[in-house]
């Protein structure tokens, strides 16, 4: 069994490392509401994906009180995404495609007071990025970024910073469906019957048509457990896998549509490049979660690559928008 404690009143200290700076938040529709998750098991919503090759881990117990939530859930068995090849997450990308276009379709939107909206918005501006870094010679001299980041980085990175507006507008203009809003590597297990546990729904609510599809993508990049050079593989095999759950659910939409939600949450990230900025000239460079130390040259090679492509990504965003006279 797994054992999961979620407060209001907790104080993470200075030696916990957290991804999310502004946890335990008592706003019911903010990106990280505290009680959200807990909320999700007991009332269903993580169950909204059923029968699609997609589904939580069982619930055994969820005590809810006004600050404080413990959840036991089971313990799942099966092969982490992490160890994963690149062609393995098109099944999950399919489940995933065919779970939220019932959505898109005949099945209404679920109303919960405290689902998320506008994740994609609050989530990228509320992180405490120093955003002068962009347009200090000093921060893209420093020696680690000058040896990995690619020349065209600084450019790249300014523009999507200086885009954010029109993507988010992008955005909000598509098809909404029920979005998981974490949906990549840490929260994907196969199990031995080939469905996909997912796990983690502290941020479920409203969301674009390929808004969690356009998370997975750069988000297993990032965070190392898809090479760069792989991506261009990687967001294909996620597209089409994507693509063709949601017409095995009926959706008959436009496919550029996917292609503007998946690529507008590429501003999801505007802020990574700042942060590695900041930290370029840290004695350690940690992995994901923390506690591990990773190569840094290793590191800010890969995430300067991701970090272009994902750049990339926002301007092929923009200008689908524009061919399609969409989202201006």
């Amino acid at each position: 069994m797994m054992l999961k404690y979620l407060s209001a009143d907790r104080d993470l200290g200075e030696t916990v490392w957290h991804a999310h700076w502004s946890a335990g938040s008592d706003a019911p529709r903010h990106w990280n509401y505290w009680a959200r998750e807990g909320l999700a098991y007991l009332e269903g919503i993580t169950d909204a994906y059923r029968g699609s090759g997609l589904g939580p881990p069982r619930t055994v117990s969820v005590d809810l009180t006004e600050r404080d939530c413990v959840l036991l859930l089971e313990f799942v068995d099966g092969v982490p995404a992490e160890h994963w090849d690149v062609s393995d997450y098109g099944p999950a990308a399919e489940a995933l495609g065919h779970a939220q276009g019932g959505y898109l379709t005949d099945r209404p939107l679920p109303r919960h007071p405290w689902l998320s909206r506008g994740f994609l918005r609050d989530y990228s501006r509320e992180k405490p990025a120093d955003w002068s870094l962009l347009y200090d010679d000093r921060a893209w001299d420093q020696p680690l970024v000058q040896r990995n980041f690619p020349a065209e980085l600084r450019t790249a990175a300014t523009w999507l910073h200086e885009s954010r507006d029109r993507l988010y507008a992008i955005a909000d203009r598509l098809p909404r469906t029920l979005c998981h809003l974490d949906f990549w590597t840490k929260n994907l297990i196969r199990r031995p019957d080939g469905e996909i546990a997912l796990l983690d729904w502290a941020f479920v609510g409203d969301g674009a048509v390929g808004e969690d599809a356009g998370n997975l993508v750069p988000d297993a990049v990032l965070d190392h457990f898809v090479p760069a050079e792989r991506l261009p593989e990687f967001e294909t095999v996620v597209l089409d896998g994507y693509l063709s759950g949601l017409r095995q659910a009926g959706w008959a939409g436009d496919s550029r549509l996917v292609r503007l939600g998946m690529w507008a949450a590429a501003v999801k990230y505007d802020w990574q490049t700042p942060m590695m900025l900041e930290v370029a000239s840290a004695t350690r460079q940690l992995r994901y979660g923390g506690t591990e130390e990773i190569d840094a040259d290793h590191r800010f090679r890969e995430r300067g690559r991701a970090l272009l492509y994902n750049a990339h990504t926002a301007r092929r965003a923009v200008a689908l928008a524009d061919e399609m006279g969409f989202g201006s």
